[in-house]
């Protein structure tokens, strides 16, 4: 059966500029970060993707090492796009990045010319694509300087395999530095891609987020849940072995019972907005112009209709934001 798109998809979408940027994207966008890997069911992950692109999230963000699998999730969302969405391609915003460990060897890793380069073309053959809307430099690499990095994503741009060129994990100073290398190429720079949510606040505490609003970029965020620490799923007790990203494992520092008694703090003020705690926890970072998307995971369609709903409610009282600072930084 040929797949059709929602004629409507686009009417309840709120849509968001990066910066000064001719860049547009949903407020959501679609992580394939975890359950899209080689172990993956293909008709399962069909049938998420199309369902958000008919709910409006046309903008879908990859990485070479996501998976498991590296390379997986990229050849998974390929079949979909060779399949269902390529004569949608015009509206697609499709994203991939290069720096975590991706293949065996030397270059298999950060952000050398060698690496950039190669770790595009993979991603081109692997998801059928002439051109990436994004391309993403995964992290800051210690070892190579960054003019390299630099003029190696922006000569990619000008071999027509991106259009435009963003960051990830790299902190304020890092970003600020970019940011001088790219306007003296005119590389077209539009986003740094960071953890950010309501318990992680690096991005506001480094400087990033005010990098970028100075200089008309935005910042999209990944991780707004907390690895489902900003959900209903923990608010009776947290579990020794949860997994949490490296950028957000300083949570548990104070204890269980600390972290614990915040979120549940968090969900009584979510409950008064008539919302869930991982809706607030989305809306809060959409509160701010600067964060042009949220990248959000779903391996169902109930789960997707429930981040979908954070947009249902941005708006946020003075004292709403200053009771949540409180809560999280007390």
């Amino acid at each position: 059966m040929v797949y059709k798109a929602n004629e409507q998809r686009y009417d309840n979408m709120k849509v968001r500029r990066a910066g000064n940027s001719g860049l547009q994207l949903p407020a959501l966008s679609f992580g394939t970060w975890h359950s899209f890997g080689d172990d993956a069911n293909f008709q399962d992950s069909e049938k998420i993707m199309l369902a958000a692109f008919d709910r409006g999230i046309f903008s879908f963000d990859l990485a070479n090492n996501y998976g498991p699998g590296s390379g997986a999730a990229e050849r998974m969302f390929g079949q979909v796009y060779r399949r269902d969405l390529k004569p949608y391609r015009d509206e697609l915003i499709i994203t991939t990045k290069a720096g975590f460990h991706m293949w065996p060897g030397v270059y298999g890793n950060f952000s050398s010319k060698k690496t950039l380069v190669a770790a595009l073309d993979r991603s081109l053959q692997r998801m059928g694509l002439d051109y990436v809307d994004i391309y993403y430099s995964h992290r800051f690499d210690p070892n190579t300087r960054l003019e390299e990095t630099a003029e190696a994503l922006d000569g990619l741009v000008k071999a027509g395999k991106a259009l435009y060129i963003g960051i990830s994990n790299y902190d304020g100073p890092q970003t600020a530095k970019m940011i001088e290398l790219f306007k003296e190429l005119h590389t077209p720079f539009v986003v740094n891609q960071s953890s950010y949510n309501m318990l992680n606040r690096d991005p506001e505490n480094d400087g990033t987020l005010q990098t970028l609003a100075d200089n008309h970029d935005g910042l999209v965020a990944y991780g707004p849940l907390a690895e489902g620490l900003l959900t209903d799923k923990y608010l009776n007790g947290i579990p020794d072995d949860i997994h949490l990203h490296f950028t957000n494992s300083f949570i548990l520092d104070k204890g269980e019972a600390a972290a614990v008694k915040k979120l549940n703090q968090l969900n009584d003020l979510a409950q008064n907005r008539n919302q869930t705690l991982a809706q607030m926890a989305t809306a809060w970072l959409l509160h701010d112009p600067t964060v042009t998307s949220v990248v959000t995971g779903a391996s169902k369609v109930e789960h997707l209709e429930d981040n979908l709903k954070a947009l249902d409610n941005l708006d946020f009282t003075a004292d709403e934001l200053a009771e949540i600072d409180r809560i999280v930084k007390d």
